[in-house]
């Protein structure tokens, strides 16, 4: 074979997948990555100002409307609110303190936009559809956990190992939705 005439096929072959799951022996695997169905919505996303910023950190606003909410800023419903797109503001519940939560119309989020962008359509993945759909799916998790930074963690049951200094060992997880190639996927990892 002389120099440069080799053609790129000629230099690698590798080797055929037999069978596409017959062949060989099962294995059980454990998964950390999961497709997010995506329904063809527009969610609406408001800006929430809580004052004063020292508050509980689990509170009720809205009864059984589950808005996605970050705790911070950014809340997610699925119906817009009954508020009109004028700020607002609300009495909050407190046991000796009373909280003003101002609520402010921000913008509608398309999640069909999202969709088009994963299958090829557009050029770029709205990042507003990628940030609801992630406040959205750790707003659970942040009710039935005690969310620290990105994580959640709970207390183990049945097992009690104190560090000192007031401090104890808890389990928990790190969660993200992300974009994948042609769908959104649902990362969780134990931390």
């Amino acid at each position: 074979c002389q120099v440069g005439t080799a053609s790129p096929s000629s230099l690698f072959q590798p080797p055929r997948r037999p069978g596409l799951g017959t062949v060989g022996k099962p294995i059980r695997l454990l998964a950390n990555h999961f497709q997010v169905q995506i329904p063809k919505i527009d969610v609406y996303h408001y800006d929430v100002d809580i004052k004063p910023e020292k508050r509980p950190r689990r509170m009720q606003i809205f009864g059984d409307r589950q808005p996605g909410y970050d705790g911070k800023r950014n809340m997610y419903t699925a119906h817009p609110l009954p508020i009109g797109r004028d700020r607002v503001t609300l009495p909050g519940e407190g046991k000796d303190q009373t909280f003003k939560v101002s609520i402010q119309w921000v913008s509608v989020v398309s999640l069909q936009l999202l969709l088009e962008a994963l299958a090829g359509h557009l050029n770029e993945v709205p990042e507003d559809s990628v940030q609801a759909l992630d406040v959205i799916t750790r707003h659970l998790p942040s009710m039935r956990y005690t969310p620290v930074g990105r994580s959640f963690f709970s207390p183990p049951e049945g097992y009690y190992h104190p560090l000192g200094g007031g401090r104890e060992v808890w389990f928990g997880f790190h969660q993200s939705v992300r974009p994948a190639m042609w769908n959104m996927m649902l990362n969780i990892d134990g931390t």
